[in-house]
């Protein structure tokens, strides 16, 4: 029998007039790696902040490890949802420390092979406001995954980062996927869903359909949500 990290119920969002999420109903299986596409402004963000505790449900519910998801309080989740921020004056070691201080939960030299394991330095003493983008995405992946989480929610992971770098993040998360770490990614390149995603699901007007498993014809899928 399945085991699911996260399971949304009847989930309902609304600001105003807008429905940001429509009812939506899902469960994500541990240890794999799902995938969320749509347009912007479809939901996918939304839903991620809903299920991290970011905004609370305007009805409806939403489990992570069998517990309610209460507002502003993540349980045992990473995340990658906007651009981190980081300290610009700091370098990149310097601003996980400040942020691995509120938890206490990792030591120094974790922190430094968590740097290493997203193809950065940690004795570089570049400051953060000099990274390029893609060294800015690698740093967010290092914090959302250094206090070793059970899920890892990610919107547009690969954003800025080269062909190269683009190979590596992929391995990483595959990785991470078979040391039991369940992700949850949202991106525009059918690339990356092909080649990491178990399942797939689509959001449209917050709207969620959830897709077959990954033999699903992704290519004409993630080409209509682009347009």
């Amino acid at each position: 029998m399945a085991e699911y990290i996260v399971e949304v119920k009847d989930a309902v969002k609304k600001f105003r007039d807008t429905v940001a999420l429509n009812h939506v109903n899902v469960a994500f299986e541990k240890g794999k790696i799902h995938g969320v596409i749509g347009r912007n402004g479809s939901g996918k963000t939304v839903l991620f902040k809903c299920i991290c505790g970011f905004m609370e449900l305007t009805s409806g519910s939403i489990l992570v490890s069998g517990k309610p998801v209460r507002p502003s309080k993540a349980q045992d989740i990473g995340i990658i949802i906007e651009d981190p921020g980081f300290i610009g004056s700091m370098n990149g070691y310097k601003n996980l420390k400040l942020l691995a201080s509120i938890n206490r939960k990792v030591t120094n030299e974790e922190i430094r092979e968590v740097i290493k394991k997203v193809g950065l330095d940690p004795e570089s003493k570049k400051q953060v406001r000099k990274y390029s983008l893609g060294m800015r995405h690698r740093l967010g992946i290092a914090q959302a995954i250094m206090e070793r989480p059970s899920l890892l929610l990610l919107d547009e992971p690969m954003n800025g980062l080269d062909k190269e770098g683009v190979l590596e993040i992929r391995q990483l998360l595959r990785n991470l996927r078979d040391e039991g770490i369940t992700i949850i990614l949202s991106s525009h390149y059918v690339e990356d869903i092909e080649a990491l995603c178990d399942t797939v699901s689509e959001m449209d007007k917050g709207v969620l359909t959830v897709g077959k498993e990954a033999g699903y014809d992704l290519q004409q899928l993630v080409s209509s949500k682009k347009e």
